[in-house]
């Protein structure tokens, strides 16, 4: 299964070249067959630039994730603590086999109702 998320441009960069090798989120996926992510860039970029392959989910608290992930976070602390400022849990998703197209897909022109999502949405493969 894949599933779409929306990430803003400066993480989608880090993404691709590596230095970020962790996506924060607030919630799980439902279904944890998500094997694929497609990554839309949020605006000003607005488009579909790629996709990566997740390796795991990993859930625990805040405090265990960040000393688990902080080398590959592609976040300074401050940035990280306020995202999850209040949560008992965070999930962390390992990325692996980044594929960033050669050609980003602009979602407007193919369905101009298109919303990106404010976390994710699933996609049919």
């Amino acid at each position: 299964m894949k599933a779409l998320l929306s990430i803003k441009p400066q993480f989608v960069d880090k993404i691709f070249s590596g230095e970020k090798k962790f996506e924060y989120r607030k919630k799980a996926f439902a279904n944890q067959k998500v094997k694929t992510i497609i990554v839309y860039a949020t605006m000003p970029v607005g488009m579909i630039v790629g996709e990566f392959s997740v390796e795991e989910i990993w859930e625990n608290s805040p405090k265990e994730i960040w000393a688990r992930t902080k080398d590959f976070s592609g976040v300074d602390k401050h940035f990280y603590d306020e995202y999850f400022e209040g949560r008992e849990k965070a999930f962390a998703i390992k990325i692996s086999g980044v594929l960033l197209y050669e050609t980003p897909i602009d979602p407007y022109k193919s369905n101009e109702k298109f919303t990106p999502p404010q976390s994710f949405c699933y996609i049919k493969n």
